[in-house]
């Protein structure tokens, strides 16, 4: 199944969407982010092809649950996508922001994530994460003085790096990153900061200072930079595996079959394009494209002469 993107304007967005990956059109001065796989109220993926053309994510899951989430995730997480895959193109710095967990979420759902960087410009950057352990208080007093940036960790990314962001960890894409992002269906965000700045009509946007001190992780842990071996071929190289997802990073050269019966599998195209086949129904698939293999699907066979794709499953 591939699907119409949800696009999303931002005051930080961008043209890279367009000019990469033709997504939007080119008038659209400010688009931040493609909801490519998406399950919520706030926006609903369309299915582009085959019998369910025209439906969107959740009317196609509820066709058959099981079917298309496969039994054990549907057991879990009921007749919802666990799952929210979008690219953001980060034109100017994202705010300085945190995520809570299922625990603290007003939803129930928190917003654990992992971030592939597809292109970043010359010293493009992320923020994850405090260079120091600071204190609840400390952290009160650099919001109100505005120093929070000075004991944030910086980190300089190039095309391939790999990052995971727990609930609860402090966390800010900066300008020039393109990325893929794979995350829990929550669109629950805490801005910490927003460096003063206004929406086109001049104003300040909302910051939730009160509620990202209670949810955030003070602790100084290294363990966000995720490595895998890049110079291995129709192999998956482990990038991430977690409760809420597991990630994999494969190079195509030649044909790679995918049969799993008891989860669906996302494939996110990172570089190159692909031809991909059931049997039945075929297609294409260029870099900033996805694919949905529902977990009932018979064996569906990647050919590439030249990719790198994120093979995504539960």
């Amino acid at each position: 199944m591939t699907f119409q993107p949800v696009l999303k304007e931002k005051i930080w967005g961008g043209q890279k969407l367009n000019k990469l990956f033709n997504k939007g059109n080119s008038a659209t001065a400010k688009m931040g982010e493609s909801w490519e796989i998406a399950d919520l109220e706030e926006g609903q993926s369309t299915v582009s092809n085959g019998a369910l053309q025209g439906k969107t994510l959740n009317e196609a899951i509820l066709e058959n649950p099981a079917a298309l989430l496969g039994a054990k995730v549907y057991d879990k997480f009921g007749p919802h996508f666990p799952l929210l895959i979008k690219f953001i193109d980060a034109a100017s710095d994202l705010s300085i922001q945190v995520h809570p967990t299922d625990e603290t979420s007003p939803t129930g759902v928190g917003k654990t994530e992992m971030w592939y960087i597809m292109q970043a410009d010359k010293g493009a950057k992320l923020t994850v994460g405090f260079n120091q352990k600071i204190t609840k208080e400390e952290y009160d007093k650099r919001i109100d003085d505005l120093s929070i940036e000075e004991v944030m960790d910086q980190h300089i990314v190039s095309e391939g790096d790999s990052f995971f962001i727990n609930a609860g960890r402090i966390h800010a894409i900066g300008g020039g990153v393109l990325l893929a992002e794979i995350q829990q269906t929550s669109d629950v965000t805490y801005r910490v900061y927003d460096y003063n700045r206004k929406d086109d009509e001049g104003n300040l946007r909302d910051l939730h200072v009160k509620e990202s001190r209670e949810v955030l992780d003070f602790e100084t842990t290294q363990d966000f930079k995720l490595e895998y071996d890049r110079s291995v071929t129709n192999t998956p190289q482990v990038v991430k595996r977690h409760t809420y997802f597991k990630t994999e990073w494969v190079k195509l050269t030649k044909p790679y079959s995918i049969a799993r019966t008891d989860t669906f599998t996302i494939i996110i195209v990172v570089s190159g394009s692909l031809n991909f086949s059931d049997g039945e129904i075929e297609g294409s698939l260029n870099a900033g494209e996805t694919l949905l293999i529902p977990a009932a699907s018979d064996e569906v066979t990647l050919d590439a002469e030249s990719c790198e794709i994120l093979e995504v499953y539960l």
